[in-house]
Parts: structure tokens; sequence; C-alpha cells
């Protein structure tokens, strides 16, 4: 589903990502951790072309997203990416914002795209809310927003970068269960998250990162049992306690 094939990125002399590979399957949750500045989230932007890099391969779902000529608009259009700080359109209605890339990109009528977005803002817990916007709506209930229009293109593959950085405490949850939903109903995602009790029940892999690079990729329960490396052990001893 999603391949890494020793992926590396500069931003001008600085070495951000170095010879970072990995295999996502089909239905697999994986984590990305580690500390600040370590290059999680310009990892999971190069998924979908967002970060390009200079070296390396990235395919996704069969397209070589590196490649000279790669359809970045039609990868994306199946690659959900859902951000740290909701990126919603704030003059259109909850609604209008599920609905503007299902008609302007697939082609649906104005009706098969309402009728899509009612049905995930029922999904997602917020099928009162369709005529509000975004400014009347929670940190929360907007993130949740968020996650219902990239399903309404109806992704192979979601991306998630530290999707509840941005929300008070009390609303993390409403989100998480959200995305735990998801993988419980078998999508592919990759999450950038420094959320460890969601990594511990959902995700079926970890990959840990430190300067630039992948570190560990363990099974959960072999990387909050036994991490391999010591600066993995350091992290988790600072995260978790």
């Amino acid at each position: 589903m999603i391949h890494l094939h020793n992926v590396s990125k500069w931003f001008g002399e600085h070495r951000v990502l170095s010879g970072c590979s990995a295999t996502i399957g089909r239905g697999e949750v994986v984590v990305i951790c580690g500390p600040s500045g370590s290059g999680k989230s310009t990892l999971i932007k190069s998924v979908n072309g967002l970060e390009p890099v200079q070296d390396g391969r990235i395919v996704v779902d069969g397209v070589d997203v590196t490649a000279a000529r790669a359809n970045l608009a039609r990868l994306r259009a199946k690659v959900g990416m859902v951000f740290q700080h909701f990126e919603l359109f704030p003059h259109l209605s909850v609604q209008r914002n599920l609905m503007l890339a299902q008609m302007t990109v697939l082609g649906r009528s104005r009706d098969e795209a309402a009728d899509k977005a009612r049905s995930l803002l029922r999904r997602v817990g917020l099928r009162d809310y369709e005529d509000k916007y975004p400014t009347q709506l929670s940190g929360g209930q907007q993130q949740r927003v968020a996650i219902a229009r990239a399903l309404s293109m109806d992704p192979v593959a979601m991306l998630f970068d530290e999707p509840t950085s941005a929300l008070d405490p009390e609303m993390v949850n409403e989100v998480l269960d959200v995305m735990s939903a998801l993988a419980q109903d078998g999508m592919t995602m990759l999450c950038v998250t420094h959320e460890m009790g969601f990594a511990r029940r959902v995700a079926d892999r970890i990959l840990f990162m430190d300067r630039g690079a992948i570190v560990e990729d363990d099974s959960k329960e072999q990387f909050f049992a036994r991490p391999r490396s010591e600066r993995a052990r350091e992290f988790l001893s600072r995260i978790l306690h």
C-alpha cells in the first residue's frame, strides 16, 4: 500500500530525513513517534507529495509519488490528510466544506455530495452541525469535520499529522475515538502522534524516529515492552511518566 524506499530530504544544508524505509500494508495502522524535530511531520507529508524529497522513492497504492510526472492531485484525492490545525474553509458551512472537493475533484452532483456529507457527519457524531460554520465549533468538532472531509473523497488510506496537538485536553479523546473507529473499520492509517495510549490501543506497528532516521520499526508490543534503542527507551521514560 505505502512503500518508502531509502527516503532522504534536505532543507538547504540541513538533512531532515535520512534513508527512511518502511512498508505499510493495506488495513494496517502505523504510528510514527519520536522527539520534536525528528522528522515525523516531514516524513508523513512526503507520502502524498506535500514535501518533495531529494532522494529515494515513495510508492502509494501503485503511484510513484517521487516520479517527475506523478499525478499528485489524483494521489491526494485518494489519500486523505488531516493536519494539526483543521484547514477548514471559514466562509463555508460544515456541509459545504465536505461537499466542495467531492464536486470539483470527483465530479459528484450536488445531491450526491450532500448525501455523502450528511452520512459522514453522522459517522463522526456531528449530524446536527451541517449548517454551522467552523468558527461556531470547538476545536475537537472542527477536527472531526476535517476527518469527515478527508473521508468524503473515499480514500484508500488516511494520513494524520499530530491531529490532537492543537486541541485542549478535554477535546482530545473525541478525535481519538473517531480515529479508533476508522482503524476498527480497516482503514489504512499512518499517524504522527504523541498520544501513546492511542498507539497502544490501536496501532499495529510503531515507527520511532530520531534525527531524521527511522530508528525502530516494531510491533507495538515489542516497542512498549522492549524498545531496542537507548533513544527510544529514553523517549518512553519521559512521555509515559
